[in-house]
């Protein structure tokens, strides 16, 4: 069932995030405003766009986070393969995203001061 939804959740990520896709979108938008006087601007008529949208809407979610994990956990696998065939890397980073909040923060002090601590050996001239 997982790869089945894996498969369709790429499929349609491809096929509703082409251009052709939108503008078949704002088609369907342009023919619905287009018959309000058809319908006298009813509640029916309104009806129809707001829940036509709001199922959309809700489905989408549900891809556009599958499609987010997926390709959030494919760059952390690379990000990880870079850093461990790294001799020089601290193999300590490996699945970062997996330390809790203090230590995430933790390392974020220890980058920032790394950042700002002169690189030995250079010296900075002002002219």
């Amino acid at each position: 069932m997982q790869d089945t939804f894996r498969r369709l959740a790429h499929r349609t990520s491809l096929l509703v995030g082409h251009a052709n896709s939108f503008l078949a979108a704002l088609a369907l938008i342009l023919v619905w405003f287009a018959t309000g006087p058809l319908f006298h601007y009813s509640d029916t008529w309104q009806l129809v766009i707001n829940t036509t949208t709001t199922i959309v809407t809700f489905l989408m979610v549900f891809l556009i986070q599958n499609t987010q994990n997926r390709d959030s956990h494919a760059l952390h696998l690379k990000l990880d393969e870079l850093i461990r065939s790294n001799a020089l890397a601290r193999n300590k980073l490996l699945a970062l995203e997996d330390l809790s909040d203090a230590e995430m923060l933790a390392l974020q002090a220890e980058f920032e001061r790394l950042r700002d601590e002169k690189p030995a050996g250079t010296s900075v001239s002002e002219g």
